[in-house]
């Protein structure tokens, strides 16, 4: 994990799970964090945990697909010296398939999971090619490397996948970095529903056996913002115990060959 002393991290979702995760390890690597939430007073709750800690963070209202919301995120950023990292971190998710996908579903989901990162990217970029450097750390998912059967959800970190590309090259001329990451299941609130069969589901098809847990995302997010990876540019890093190396394939091999033996 790299230092961030001195810098100032803008999180979008940051109230809860792995936004609330990478704030205080941000905080703890010496930045400086505006926690951004449309839940603000748990926005705030996180803020005033980090400074009883001995870190810097102010919360904000933050709804990613409001141009105000960000403008005023931004402010803040810039009262702390500026922005110099942004975690699109902020995500919705309804499991829907295409034949039962409305129109609102299919609309609500792409203008927090994509259009709010870009708007995020917008807002910071002006103030980082003014300094000429900055870290853009994009939360997509597995659900972006592989196909996963909720069209909208889908669709829009495929979208951020892609959007993470361009800004990789449009940005990086001015010093800007940006990069995407891809969690599995990691233990979090939007993941509260999952039944019991289908988290050890997941795991049994997961190389490391198990779910992932919060501040392992986090540890990648704080190295991403931190000049310990200042040549990293337009990559996708997966944070999913091998799940997308394989493992769901390789687990019903594991299954057949344990059927075949068993039989014998």
């Amino acid at each position: 994990m790299g230092s961030l002393d001195g810098r100032t991290v803008i999180i979008s979702g940051g109230a809860r799970g792995m936004g609330a995760a990478e704030a205080r390890l941000i905080a703890a690597a010496g930045g400086s964090v505006v926690v951004g939430d449309v839940l603000v007073d748990e926005a705030r709750a996180v803020a005033r945990e980090i400074e009883q800690e001995g870190g810097r963070a102010v919360a904000v209202e933050l709804d990613v697909t409001n141009d105000d919301d960000w403008k005023r995120a931004t402010a803040i950023a810039t009262e702390l010296g500026g922005a110099d990292a942004l975690v699109n971190n902020a995500g919705i998710s309804e499991r829907v398939g295409i034949l039962d996908t409305d129109r609102e579903g299919w609309d609500r989901v792409l203008a927090v999971n994509l259009t709010g990162c870009m708007l995020g990217i917008r807002a910071v970029a002006i103030g980082m090619r003014e300094r000429g450097n900055g870290s853009i750390v994009n939360v997509s998912s597995i659900a972006g490397l592989t196909a996963y059967s909720s069209a909208a959800y889908s669709a829009s970190k495929w979208g951020l996948r892609g959007l993470s590309k361009v800004a990789a090259l449009e940005l990086g001329p001015f010093g800007i970095r940006t990069n995407s990451i891809h969690p599995g299941i990691i233990e979090t609130p939007l993941i509260s529903d999952v039944t019991p069969l289908v988290r050890s589901s997941f795991a049994a098809v997961t190389p490391l056996k198990r779910v992932g847990q919060s501040n392992e995302v986090a540890e990648l997010v704080t190295f991403l913002c931190s000049d310990a990876s200042s040549y990293i540019n337009g990559a996708e890093i997966a944070v999913d115990g091998g799940f997308s190396a394989g493992g769901a394939f390789q687990g019903v091999i594991n299954e057949i060959t344990w059927q075949s033996s068993s039989s014998s």
